[in-house]
């Protein structure tokens, strides 16, 4: 029976310890924001990672007031009697490096300087959270992951994972996801970045010390992101070309319901998220690409992996199509290893692995079912 997990409590934790990063230069100290549910088991087996998306956050499910208009991000999949079951699961969210939810990231004061990072804090990677978040398990005593799990970046998450310790998890699920950007998709990070770093507010990315914030910037940005994240279908069906008025107005203020529609999300968006953080979760997106180090052959890179995989993908998601997580699923399936793959029939785009798809559930439901099992089995 699916219940409400009820009220959260997010922590930081602070790591007094160097992090190297791919960029070739080091945090000297940092801290992540993180959000935990249900119980660790004895064995300590039952541990799950959740891995957030480009805007995602530590906060996965429930509220952290009974007047809390929205819960957690990933609250249809995440809760007692849901897919990835707290009566069974201990289940980590946490706020990547670079964030602006509580983690280390542009708003944090940097060490060096006593002064907020800014733009000076320094371009990071997926490869770079991974590693961030090996030492949050040491930190949990967790020594292994029964899986990491995320949809479209946090997909990637849970593929580095498999792929950099492979010891230490035993299920990666990669939902709506890819192996690399496109060029089409780097295209709209590129342009979604322009639209930040030509604000005139951005200031260099400093504009926090003058207490400005690059809204405009950060409002298109969200816009045009969120057309790709949609499916034609589902927007038609959705909006269509409902007036917003009644009437033509014959000017440039909002004449369909579509356009009211990605004002206010943009809004919305300017309002509670960081432009140097956008900019930092964009390029960590373009610079994902784990064959890189295995002479551009995702066959090689997956040979490393031990953990069984689970693949997702939505039919009308077009910027992360199915055929994408086809290619993983052929590069898993020629190194021989286990994997399983789901492709559900959807209207609503990239979007849809946040959404409460029957389908989609019940894939998850049967797949993490038999991750608890195993986790029984191995505690008993």
């Amino acid at each position: 029976m699916k219940q409400n997990i009820g009220i959260g409590a997010p922590k930081k934790i602070k790591f007094n310890q160097e992090l190297q990063l791919k960029k070739g230069v080091a945090l000297p100290e940092f801290e992540l924001m993180i959000e935990t549910y249900g119980t660790l088991n004895q064995a300590h087996s039952n541990a799950i990672l959740i891995c957030h998306a480009l805007s995602g956050n530590h906060h996965v499910a429930g509220r952290y007031t009974e007047q809390d208009k929205y819960p957690g991000w990933w609250d249809t999949m995440v809760g007692p009697g849901k897919p990835i079951d707290t009566n069974h699961f201990f289940v980590v969210g946490l706020n990547n490096l670079g964030g602006c939810y509580g983690s280390t990231g542009p708003g944090s004061i940097n060490p060096k300087t006593g002064k907020l990072y800014g733009s000076d804090f320094p371009v990071v990677t997926v490869e770079d959270w991974v590693q961030s978040q090996a030492l949050l398990a040491d930190y949990l005593e967790i020594p292994q992951w029964a899986a990491v799990a995320g949809g479209s970046l946090g997909g990637m998450q849970a593929l580095q994972w498999a792929i950099d310790f492979p010891e230490r998890l035993k299920h990666a699920v990669i939902i709506a996801s890819a192996p690399q950007l496109s060029a089409q998709n780097i295209a709209f990070n590129d342009v979604a970045r322009q639209a930040i770093l030509s604000d005139p507010d951005f200031d260099q990315g400093f504009y926090q010390e003058h207490n400005k914030k690059p809204r405009n910037g950060l409002k298109i940005a969200r816009m045009m992101g969120h057309i790709t994240y949609l499916a034609e279908q589902g927007l038609g069906m959705k909006f269509g070309r409902e007036l917003k008025h009644g009437g033509l107005q014959y000017n440039y203020d909002t004449d369909f319901e579509v356009e009211s529609y990605l004002r206010y999300q943009g809004d919305k968006f300017s309002d509670s998220f960081d432009g140097n953080s956008y900019l930092l979760m964009t390029k960590a997106l373009d610079y994902f690409d784990p064959a890189q180090a295995y002479g551009g052959e995702l066959s090689e890179a997956v040979k490393r992996i031990q953990a069984k995989t689970f693949l997702v993908s939505f039919s009308s998601d077009w910027r992360f199509a199915p055929k994408r997580s086809k290619e993983i699923l052929q590069a898993l399936i020629h190194a021989e290893k286990a994997v399983q793959y789901l492709e559900v029939e959807s209207i609503y785009g990239h979007d849809a692995f946040l959404l409460d798809d029957p389908a989609y559930i019940q894939g998850m439901q049967i797949y993490f079912e038999r991750i608890n099992q195993e986790v029984n089995h191995v505690a008993g």
